[in-house]
């Protein structure tokens, strides 16, 4: 196999080789961080109860295991308050806010292009169903 042939049989095994966002993607847009990220970043330094207000949908099992998953990937800041009771906030941290930009893009994208993707939804499927 010659030099070519191998790279490309190497980044075609290797999805990050391929797609080098791939990463990015798993971290970010994993199916309850996003609207975790997005509060955060709105509304500023929220305690549990406070963000499970927020995002209605998320059970507290799923919201505790999301928050550790966002704190290990230090895109979330957890502060403890030993207070009684004891008091727990959550807020974005600098890495996580530089995905701003980012959620800013995609919110101008959604707001522009969603229409289309309803229309092309319901063109497809009234095409699939004759």
């Amino acid at each position: 196999m010659g030099d070519t042939a191998w790279t490309l049989a190497t980044e075609q095994a290797d999805p990050a080789q391929a797609c080098p966002i791939a990463p990015v993607v798993d971290i970010v847009f994993s199916r309850w961080t996003t609207p975790i990220l997005w509060t955060l970043n709105q509304h500023g330094r929220q305690r549990f109860v406070e963000l499970q207000r927020q995002i209605t949908t998320i059970t507290p099992k799923v919201l505790t295991q999301r928050l550790r998953q966002l704190e290990r990937d230090g895109l979330v800041v957890r502060t403890y308050h030993p207070e009684v009771p004891p008091r727990v906030e959550y807020e974005i941290s600098e890495l996580g806010r530089s995905l701003a930009p980012l959620f800013a893009h995609l919110a101008e994208w959604a707001a522009t292009n969603l229409d289309q993707v309803d229309r092309a939804r319901r063109d497809y499927d009234n095409a699939s169903t004759h």
